[in-house]
């Protein structure tokens, strides 16, 4: 690239040298805005999970924000939600994050994570009578545990409804250890669908809505909402599951979809009794980063960018994360131990080699018209690591091309990361990997 365009660069970009106030250009631009995405551009990265937690606290803590929302099971994140709501049983912050045990278990049972969960604690403690901030998951793949909490709300409010809603959720029951057959069994008719029981139910709950949410004023509503969301879940699981052999739905979409109604649905709920509320996600720059700037558009893949920009516009305020090199956290193999594993140098076609060339920790206004962004290329590789990495087949696995300005709103890059710390670690963890000379190019 051209030393011109590099030097234009690095005029626009706001350096990190580790100041308190390195980045109040940032607040400037999202103070005001109702819903802030934040991303990653991986699973399993030390400073993409603290800045986000730092950036999301002086959210929380200087412009009023009261929600956050997670790539993470409902029911899991709405027991940490009651903790730090101080509503909950759990004594210490690192037994509210206990429900977490689906793999990846590190992605949210990790050291930055449950740092957070402890100031958002006692950020609460000290605001009794103000609003507090609640953590809630927008995922769908707690179907089971979703069950169980369907059940456990209707044993307590309407036995003989519990009844009816164990008789129809037995259709799921050969499923549970791996939902994932249940698409191959119902689409080669070994099993008969379960999507009408499933819809059954999420219907009657609703029809019970104002009589449940009768039963005790504002703490019965809550409960009700959060019951009503598992049997939604539950529906949504099920389609999900089901569709996994089906060519012609993407199944992509429909998580992505559940998670923005969920989201939606959170905050007409959370604005029920004041003024509306205002909302930060925490996920994968593969789901916060507008879809249509990608080449996931080429599969007619949406995500939560996209589909929240198409319905808020500027209101919905998106921030991507990125690195040239370092370690992460994740496995090799789905449910495979987690590793940290090192992360190759970045491709010399890709954004993040570029940013290599600029400036070794910094962050970037990207809804802007400056000039000096004009030298960014309108389409460049960019790399996503999730929960799994294989730098064997990284150009495969983890490259896809983008037009970085417009997918997302503000970018932080950090040139050298290390892997975010596992509150249970594994031997292969512990151990890691020795340094690697990686070829040029690859």
């Amino acid at each position: 690239m051209e030393s011109r365009v590099i030097a234009d660069l690095a005029h626009a970009i706001v350096p990190l040298a580790g100041g308190a106030h390195d980045d109040d250009g940032l607040f400037a631009m999202l103070a005001d805005a109702p819903i802030v995405l934040i991303g990653e551009a991986s699973h399993g990265t030390h400073e993409f999970y603290r800045t986000r937690a730092e950036i999301t606290k002086r959210l929380i803590a200087e412009h009023g924000f009261t929600a956050v929302c997670i790539e993470g099971d409902w029911p899991d994140a709405y027991r940490v939600n009651r903790y730090v709501r101080g509503t909950h049983d759990d004594g210490e912050a690192v037994e509210s994050l206990g429900g977490f045990t689906r793999f990846p278990t590190w992605m949210w049972r990790n050291a930055e994570v449950l740092d957070f969960i402890s100031w958002l604690r006692e950020h609460n403690d000290r605001a009794p009578h103000g609003p507090k901030c609640g953590f809630y998951g927008l995922d769908l793949y707690s179907m089971y545990a979703s069950i169980d909490a369907v059940l456990k709300y209707l044993g307590q409010v309407d036995p003989q409804a519990a009844l009816r809603a164990r008789k129809r959720y037995e259709c799921l029951e050969p499923f549970e250890q791996h939902p994932e057959a249940y698409g191959s069994a119902t689409g080669y008719g070994l099993h008969p669908s379960c999507r009408q029981d499933v819809l059954a139910q999420l219907k009657e709950i609703q029809l019970q809505a104002s009589r449940y949410a009768r039963l005790d004023g504002q703490v019965a509503e809550d409960q009700y909402f959060y019951a009503e969301q598992n049997a939604r879940i539950v529906a949504n699981a099920e389609r999900y599951y089901g569709a996994m052999l089906d060519d012609s739905v993407s199944t992509w979409n429909l998580r992505d979809s559940h998670m923005v109604e969920t989201l939606e649905r959170l905050i007409r709920h959370l604005s029920r009794h004041g003024s509306p509320v205002k909302a930060i996600v925490w996920a994968h720059n593969s789901h916060v980063g507008d879809a249509r700037a990608t080449s996931m558009s080429l599969r007619d893949e949406t995500n939560i960018g996209a589909l929240l920009k198409q319905r808020y516009g500027t209101d919905a305020f998106s921030i991507g994360f990125t690195t040239y090199t370092g370690t992460v956290t994740a496995a090799s193999d789905w449910h495979a131990p987690e590793e940290r594993k090192n992360v190759r140098p970045a491709r010399g076609d890709s954004y993040e080699y570029l940013f290599h060339t600029i400036a070794p920790h910094f962050w970037v206004p990207l809804r802007t018209n400056r000039p000096d962004l004009a030298g960014l290329p309108a389409r460049a590789r960019e790399r996503a690591i999730g929960v799994i990495y294989r730098p064997e087949t990284e150009l495969q696995s983890h490259y896809f091309t983008a037009n970085i300005i417009n997918q997302f709103d503000a970018l932080y890059h950090f040139d050298v990361t290390r892997a975010v710390e596992p509150l249970e670690r594994s031997a292969r963890w512990i151990e890691g990997e020795p340094p690697e000379a990686y070829p040029s190019g690859v």
